[in-house]
């Protein structure tokens, strides 16, 4: 075997090394990470590698040697917090721990050279090329080696990282669990950059998705949360336009409870609201990404449908699942979006009955059609569209949720304290679209079934069943 500073990642992994020897060689890794959920799985992607390449994971930047900030790139104020984040850990080299700091994850692709340049407290800048050798990568930026960053490209297939037992890790081990089903986008929407550093659409094999699950399930998971970038489009990359028809049975026979995000509504095929909305052990759940609601504006952002299209589409879903769960996201302030636009947008959201709406104002992203669009918006402006149609969507959702006092509800406990439990029922997807709370008694993991009694704001009070 080689010396303990020159193990390789295959010695390490067949070693017998305990944390506390590896923590003496210098080997503590903590992960951090930034932006969405499938970031959130690339974590844990990443902490299973280090794991089994011989590091010892620790929850504190201030216990490890070495710190991996996992970067969102998306949109101006997730890159600040994602730079926050290394700045942050390069900080507390002053009371000698961590070491070093390596920045990875979609900032890093983006920017890649750029971004190491202009971020000196970065000891290095990985892109995704580096993850399947990511505790080689580390060691040798533990030896001062100086590494590479990645050169931006346009990428047409960027490959899933391999993301299922025995190489994954639980970072954060919860009831609940994002299970990764395809990586980048397609689409090119024209104020998104997603495209040019996640690449096109990959689907992963159903098998190794089903693996995965399993796998989850063996870990406590009661619900996993399919994500990708447009779950929609999942298997079409494949000559396989039925796979998501076809996949969310078999999950549903793995594991309790299965819930689907990033939905496109113009691809939603009704095999898909029917498959969603009747299958049991589906979350009867429908994250829509509608952005707008005028036609002229979702034009010119390279989307399709409008007001007539999308209440038809939700009209389709109550008919099959009148209790659904409906989320979506709207950014207002697009260059070109006049008073008529904002006017129907609201007409809109007050006839949809969503359950949760997030509002975005726009800001450019560099790189996209949309920097060259004209009829570019005051900030100010943007800034007071933004307040409008929050202080509307507010008072829906306050409504929407008190419709639904009465209603009987399954819900999964995700916390579990001395003077009450939360946890999320069937129509609700978790962090963002509020929480159930329910007396004291039951354990995390538990399914409790009940009855709503109240609502505050977006949160349930439930009745549970004696």
């Amino acid at each position: 075997m080689s010396t303990d500073a020159e193990l390789t990642d295959a010695e390490l992994a067949d070693s017998e090394l305990a944390d506390s020897e590896l923590a003496d060689l210098g080997q503590r890794v903590a992960v951090v990470t930034m932006g969405c959920a499938r970031n959130d799985v690339d974590s844990d992607e990443l902490a299973g590698r280090l794991s089994s390449g011989g590091f010892a994971l620790v929850s504190e930047p201030a216990d490890a040697d070495v710190v991996v900030v996992n970067t969102c790139g998306f949109i101006d104020a997730a890159k600040k917090d994602s730079i926050d984040a290394v700045l942050a850990a390069a900080d507390l080299r002053d009371s000698g721990r961590p070491s070093r700091v390596v920045a990875v994850g979609c900032l890093a692709e983006r920017y890649g050279s750029e971004l190491a340049e202009s971020l000196p407290e970065a000891d290095a800048v990985l892109g995704f090329d580096d993850y399947g050798q990511i505790a080689t990568r580390l060691r040798q930026v533990l030896n001062g080696e100086s590494l590479a960053a990645p050169t931006p490209a346009d990428r047409r297939v960027l490959p899933l990282v391999e993301a299922k037992a025995p190489t994954r890790r639980l970072l954060a081990p919860a009831p609940t669990a994002n299970l990764k089903v395809a990586s980048g986008c397609d689409r090119r929407c024209s104020f998104c950059a997603i495209p040019r550093f996640r690449g096109s659409f990959v689907s992963r094999p159903a098998a190794d998705v089903l693996a995965e699950a399993t796998w989850l399930a063996e870990q406590g998971v009661v619900e996993v949360f399919c994500v990708s970038e447009n779950t929609t489009a999942y298997g079409k990359d494949r000559g396989e336009p039925n796979a998501l028809v076809q996949l969310l049975p078999q999950l549903a026979a793995l594991v309790p409870r299965v819930r689907v995000s990033y939905l496109q509504p113009a691809e939603l095929r009704p095999q898909v609201v029917e498959t969603i909305a009747g299958t049991p052990g589906v979350a009867p759940y429908f994250d829509l990404s509608f952005q707008h609601a005028s036609q002229s504006i979702l034009r010119r952002m390279r989307r399709f449908g409008g007001s007539e299209s999308f209440l038809k589409l939700l009209e389709q879903i109550r008919n099959m699942a009148p209790t659904a769960g409906i989320r979506s996201n709207v950014i207002v302030g697009f260059p070109g979006e006049t008073e008529a636009d904002l006017a129907e947008l609201e007409t809109f959201l007050g006839e949809a009955r969503l359950d949760v709406v997030g509002v975005f104002g726009y800001s450019d992203e560099e790189d996209t059609e949309a920097v060259t669009l004209d009829g570019h918006i005051d900030e100010a402006e943007i800034a007071e569209r933004v307040e409008r149609i929050s202080s509307l969507v507010g008072v829906l959702m306050d409504e929407r949720a008190s419709e639904r006092i009465g209603e009987r509800v399954s819900v999964l406990v995700e916390a579990a304290g001395p003077d009450q439990a939360t946890g999320r029922a069937l129509h609700q997807g978790p962090e963002v679209d509020g929480v159930c709370l329910v007396p004291p008694g039951p354990r995390v993991g538990d399914v409790v079934e009940g009855v709503v009694s109240a609502n505050v704001g977006i949160d349930l009070l439930v009745r549970v069943d004696a």
